[in-house]
This record gives structure tokens, sequence and C-alpha cells, in this order.
């Protein structure tokens, strides 16, 4: 993490320092929906990297996160020859096409989020995130340590190959079979099922929800069911009713990935790359961190903006 910041910090001070020169038209695509708030903070990290460094950046997503809507956003910014192009990769098996046609056509493209295990292939120059199998193994480790056994991992993407390595990290982690449910992105359908999942399996001693759109309803769920603090429950990413979870013991353990340096860092990379050729050696692990009790209130001011 040392080097990371050391990384971030220099980077900050070299396109501050020539932002109006040879300014890049980059385009970012990402599958998040217009209701997942985790990418609002992927968000803010793009538009702090375009004011820092000048250039000139669109975001894009389709509002329902529809992977084949995404997959001809991708088309478009390609035909609008950009100096770089950021995609977050979900699903190599609808993205992948129209990745591979970007790097055909000449425009560097940095992977970011999701695809860490097909980004190379597809041509990416780099990827910024977080190994997500390993942050499940370290979760399912944790909720072990802490005496969880029993496991449940919900699960509301999944077509999304980054989550199903969280759950599969989970579970061998803690030590199980993996046992994935699949949930809605609707709030309220989600905190039912986790009701009828513990009301049916009321040994279940140990939750993973894979993102704040399935981490709110189930602490709505335990807390309506009297098991605050009874289940050990670890979340994904941060929220403010993550981190209120955490304060008030409904939720053990938040793993961050950090996402706002996955919006911040491919765009000053791509900049950078634009201004003077210059790329890092490798791609950059944004995550994993834990935040528990111990460094809550670190995070609390940030959680939904940079954190």
């Amino acid at each position: 993490m040392k080097k990371l910041l050391t990384l971030i910090v220099f980077m900050i001070a070299s396109v501050t320092a020539n932002a109006g020169d040879h300014k890049a038209n980059i385009v970012v695509v990402t599958h998040g929906s217009d209701t997942d708030a985790f990418w609002g903070v992927v968000r803010n990290g793009v538009e702090a990297a375009a004011k820092d460094t000048g250039a000139a950046v669109q975001y894009r997503n389709p509002p329902t996160g529809d992977l084949n809507e995404m997959a001809s956003l991708i088309e478009a910014a390609i035909a609008q020859s950009p100096d770089g192009i950021v995609v977050s990769i979900p699903d190599p098996d609808i993205l992948g096409g129209p990745i591979k046609a970007a790097v055909a056509a000449g425009i560097p493209v940095i992977s970011m989020n999701s695809g860490a295990g097909v980004s190379k292939g597809l041509g990416a120059i780099m990827h910024v995130g977080q190994p997500e199998y390993e942050a499940g193994l370290g979760g399912g480790e944790k909720s072990k340590g802490l005496g969880g056994k029993n496991s449940v991992c919900f699960n509301h993407e999944p077509f999304n190959t980054a989550l199903k390595d969280r759950c599969q990290g989970f579970a061998d982690g803690i030590g199980e079979s993996l046992n994935m449910v699949e949930v809605s992105t609707d709030f309220d359908d989600i905190k039912n099922t986790v009701i009828a999942h513990m009301s049916s399996n009321p040994n279940t001693g140990a939750i993973m929800a894979v993102g704040p759109t399935g981490c709110d309803p189930t602490i709505a769920a335990l807390k309506e069911m009297g098991k605050s603090g009874d289940v050990v429950l670890g979340c994904f990413d941060l929220g403010p009713a993550i981190v209120d979870g955490i304060i008030d013991g409904t939720v053990a353990y938040a793993i961050d990935q950090q996402q706002f340096l996955q919006g911040y860092i491919p765009v000053a990379v791509l900049h950078l790359n634009h201004r003077n050729g210059t790329l890092p050696g490798n791609s950059i692990n944004s995550g994993p961190g834990f935040v528990t009790k111990a460094n809550v209130e670190l995070v609390k001011k940030l959680a939904g903006v940079e954190r």
C-alpha cells in the first residue's frame, strides 16, 4: 500500500504540473448501473482525475447494467478514436470482442475493477483493481477466525466473474463448499431472500455480501430478525449503511477495494501515456483492505464519496 500511495503522489505531481499540455481524450465505460452507489465513487475518482490532469474525459455506463448495451457503448467509444479507453470487464464473452476491436484500432485500453484474469489476453495495457479471489479468501479466513461457519454468499451480479471469484474465495477461506445464493438488485427483494434463507437455514453463522447492493438489505434483514451480531457478516466495499453497521456491530468487517483509485488511476495513466509515452511496469492492485471497528472512523466521513 505504501508503494501504491507513493506512485499516486508522483502521478498527481506529474499530471498537475503540465495539465494544460497534450490533453488526452479518454472514454470510461463501466457496467455499473445508475442505482449502484459503488459506481458513484468510481465516477468521483474519474472526475477528480479529469480535473487534476486537464484531460477531456467522458464517463458512460448502461443505466440498468445491461452488458449488451455496455458492449455498444464501447463500440461507440471506438468510433470517436479517443486517446484511451477505460473499461470494466465483468463478462469477457460479451465484452471481449469490442475490447479487442479497440486494441486493434490502436487505442490504448486499461481495464479496471473486474477482468484482471482476462485483461492481458484481450490486449489491455494494464489492470487496476482488486484480486477478487484472494480478497474473498481473506474474508473467509477472517470470518472463520471470528467463529463463523455454515456460510452463505449472496451475489447480486451472478453474471460477473469477479463476484463469483469473491464467493469462491470466501468459501475456500472459511473451509466449506461454495454456497452461493443469487439475488436481484432490488433492496426489498434481497432483504426478503435473506430472511427466507435464514429462516430455512437457522444454523447459518457466516454471511458474505459481495457489495453494498446486497449488504445494505442484508443488514436490514438481520436487524429485523433480531440477529445483529449473532451472525458474522462480511461485506465487500463501503457505503454509509455498511459503515454504520460496522459501528453498531451488525457488520463484522468490510473489504475495501478502494474504488476511487479504480476511477482515478487509469485516467491519470492514460493522460501521461498520451503526453509522454510513460506507463507503469505492472498492473496496480487497489485493494483489498479490511475495515473494522478498529479503523472505521478513519473512513467514515468519506464513505460513499471517496471510499
